[in-house]
């Protein structure tokens, strides 16, 4: 039974490029620029923020995001930000019975600004307000307290094989890739998680198909429906 729906942020609820943009501009860079970058380093499997440290070596990237923010250049982040398909599918979730929890590697003033778009989702925290990020198994049992439920009631959302969907199986959540953003697509293949989906409005099936099967498996166990 899934009982609660946790969604990554980033390339999952919203789309990068604008933040990524913003890096463009304080770091002096074309866009194209950093755009090709972070394509090089999703390519080779590495962490995209590596696309800042090969344009500024020895960067302090926490740091340099604060003065970003102090400067008022930070990544804003609105309505425009949101994937089409948001809004619709997390009132179909709730339409379906689950609750619906936001949890990804973000800042605690992405969280503020988050939780300001008033998104239909029961609760929304980021691995900045946690202290502790993706992949780290501590983040994902941060999760699973957020949801209040068992793990294996949890289907977590996300864009990024081996900063969601392995660690979350790890830790015993149910797992759904989403092919969203250059990591969905690039390592679409690889990803091994339970379901594959290419919108977020495939969740609420996702949800409904692991209820009737539940229902059926108790039919099947008590000899209801057996004619």
């Amino acid at each position: 039974m899934i009982r609660v729906v946790a969604l990554d942020v980033g390339e999952t609820l919203i789309r990068d490029d604008r933040g990524w943009a913003a890096w463009a501009d304080w770091l002096g860079v074309p866009r194209h620029t950093m755009s090709a970058l972070v394509g090089a380093v999703v390519a080779q499997g590495r962490d995209n923020a590596d696309a800042v440290r090969m344009l500024r070596p020895g960067i302090d990237i926490a740091a340099e995001r604060a003065a970003m923010e102090a400067a008022g250049r930070g990544a804003s982040l609105d309505e425009a930000d949101l994937y089409p398909d948001v809004r619709s599918a997390l009132a179909a979730l709730c339409a379906a019975g689950a609750r619906v929890v936001v949890a990804g590697n973000q800042t605690a003033e992405a969280a503020e600004r988050l939780r300001a778009l008033r998104l239909p989702v029961d609760a929304v925290a980021t691995s900045g307000e946690w202290g502790v990020a993706k992949p780290c198994a501590e983040f994902f049992a941060q999760v699973v307290d957020l949801a209040g439920v068992p793990a294996d009631e949890v289907l977590y959302v996300g864009d990024h094989p081996a900063n969601d969907v392995a660690p979350a199986r790890a830790a015993g959540l149910r797992t759904a890739h989403l092919r969203r953003g250059p990591l969905g697509y690039l390592w679409a293949d690889t990803a091994g998680a339970d379901w594959s989906v290419g919108s977020l409005q495939d969740l609420a099936s996702i949800v409904g198909l692991v209820e009737h099967q539940r229902r059926l498996g108790r039919q099947g166990a008590t000899g209801e429906g057996a004619r």
